[in-house]
């Protein structure tokens, strides 16, 4: 019998380091796991090769999979739509393989609602003050929109009692190493490999 894989939800407010972590995890295979290909409205980019960066779709299209029930969860943003198909990552899961989604907390929060089983991982900032460093130096924003982030992520960092772990991000290394840890810690959890042994032990 093989064990469902993991569905691992990494979420946080935005400048965190979401995707920066999720990318240290990749280059230092921290854990094997595969990535959920979302579905977005947009054009491709340069390079970018449909099925791989994204499920690349018309807006009909993606509103047809959001009334068939076809997301797990999906957001519009800056006149696009972006979602996590429903259907790939349950055969990843149902093979055993461990899934990693990197979303907003908004998205999570779908998640949690369609797939209570699932493992969120709550990225946090060491304080409030290293969180505004960050969202400065990143330069993609005014001071208008950084105020507007940091008034949202105190809102968001409130959200961290609908998660399973809560993870400070002070290092990538030690976000890492964390996120490892849970990972390994989930895989050998009574609820996780219960049902192994009920099978095992009713077929003896």
């Amino acid at each position: 019998m093989v064990n469902k894989g993991l569905l691992l939800v990494l979420s946080g407010p935005s400048g965190v380091g979401k995707g920066t972590v999720k990318s240290a995890i990749v280059e230092q295979k921290a854990f094997p796991f595969e990535y959920s290909v979302s579905m977005t409205t947009r054009k491709p980019r340069p390079g970018e090769v449909d099925g791989v960066d994204y499920y690349f779709v018309s807006v009909d299209r993606f509103k047809d999979a959001i009334n068939q029930g076809e997301l797990i969860e999906y957001n519009e943003y800056v006149g696009n739509y972006y979602g996590t198909p429903l259907k790939p990552v349950e055969k990843m899961l149902s093979e055993g393989k461990d899934v990693l989604l990197e979303i907003d907390v908004n998205g999570a929060q779908k998640v949690r609602e369609q797939m209570p089983d699932g493992v969120f991982i709550f990225l946090t900032p060491p304080d409030l003050h290293e969180l505004k460093h960050r969202l400065v130096h990143r330069g993609t924003d005014s001071e208008k929109v950084i105020q507007g982030r940091m008034k949202q992520a105190r809102k968001e960092i409130m959200m961290m009692s609908d998660y399973d772990y809560a993870v400070v991000n002070d290092t990538v290394a030690n976000a890492v190493s964390h996120i490892k840890a849970i990972v390994e810690a989930e895989h050998v959890s009574v609820k996780r490999v219960i049902d192994s042994y009920r099978k095992m032990v009713e077929e003896d």
